[in-house]
């Protein structure tokens, strides 16, 4: 069998196959896609919109939600319109070059999340620990720069699965049992050796991530330590009080995240259908339920929500 290699002049594409096995209940199943994600859009342009039209919400904290907005908007975006036109129109054709820029910014929104998720721990650990020190120390300049080295982090790690899946030979088999282009799905449909691959996926998943996973426990363990050190009952619910929705979306998305990267390499006993549908949630339910959370903790944002709904 011939052997195609990508060159951005070559016409190789391919077809994402959806959900197998549930074609025909594809118009069903679009509903809470298109639901789950419109909602989660204009929750977090809700978010942007009231963090950058209010200036007393020009901090660090908020700031910090605006990067997870923006991660959680490029996420979703990055899978759920595709997906929607393979169930709505039957359109499953993806060239190469789509593909692989599917994969990178799909990896690289999620590996910016991870970043941004590590800083918001950090910064509920300052409040905490330091009080006194918390404007000094977390400035809006300085998460600004922490927010470009996470973006230019995950540039770096990320950039090299589409680069390294563009030299492998993609032979007769063209289908992607799949709704997106996922790094592993498009590797397993190679006529090549994928070991490198395989192995490079892994180590960022586990390596770059679950450190991430690491500085997030650290953080939180270091905040209950100290909570732990405080006599007031009402001082220890308002430290808790203050990282309740941070350990809420930070379960969600670390959870979600290892569980699908598990199942794609290890779940063979696992349905096909039952693992996209479970993989897609990691793209769907966070980004809907990271400003709802968020919104219903912070009273911040409640009140500029009533402002603004009030006004209108």
């Amino acid at each position: 069998m011939a052997a195609f290699n990508f060159t951005p002049s070559d016409s190789l594409s391919f077809i994402l196959m959806g959900i197998p096995g549930l074609e025909a209940d594809y118009i069903w199943i679009a509903i809470p896609f298109s639901t789950v994600y419109t909602v989660g859009l204009l929750g977090n342009i809700t978010v942007l919109f009231l963090v950058g039209k209010e200036q007393s919400l020009h901090q660090p904290m908020y700031l910090l939600l605006c990067m997870l907005a923006l991660t959680d908007i490029g996420i979703s975006t990055s899978v759920v319109p595709k997906a929607l036109c393979i169930f709505w129109f039957n359109m499953k054709d993806i060239t190469m070059a789509g593909c692989l820029t599917q994969m990178f910014f799909l990896h690289a929104v999620s590996l910016m999340q991870s970043a941004v998720l590590v800083t918001m721990a950090f910064d509920r650990y300052i409040a905490i620990c330091y009080p006194l020190n918390y404007a000094t120390i977390l400035t809006n300049t300085r998460i600004g720069k922490l927010g470009v080295a996470g973006l230019v982090r995950s540039v770096l790690f990320v950039l090299p699965l589409p680069v390294l899946m563009s030299r492998q030979p993609f032979c007769a088999n063209h289908i992607i049992p799949h709704t997106y282009c996922e790094h592993i799905a498009v590797a397993k449909i190679s006529c090549g050796d994928t070991t490198v691959n395989r192995m490079y996926g892994l180590v960022m998943a586990f390596v770059v991530i679950g450190l991430d996973l690491m500085l997030v426990v650290l953080s939180y363990g270091l905040i209950l330590r100290a909570v732990l050190r405080i006599s007031s009952r009402k001082a220890h619910q308002k430290a808790l009080n203050t990282c309740t929705a941070h350990i809420c979306v930070m379960v969600m998305s670390f959870t979600l995240f290892f569980f699908s990267t598990l199942t794609h390499r290890f779940g063979q006993s696992v349905a096909p259908h039952v693992h996209i549908i479970l993989a897609n949630l990691f793209y769907l339910f966070p980004p809907m339920l990271n400003p709802i959370i968020y919104g219903v903790k912070t009273k911040e944002l409640r009140e500029k929500v009533g402002k603004y709904t009030c006004k209108g």
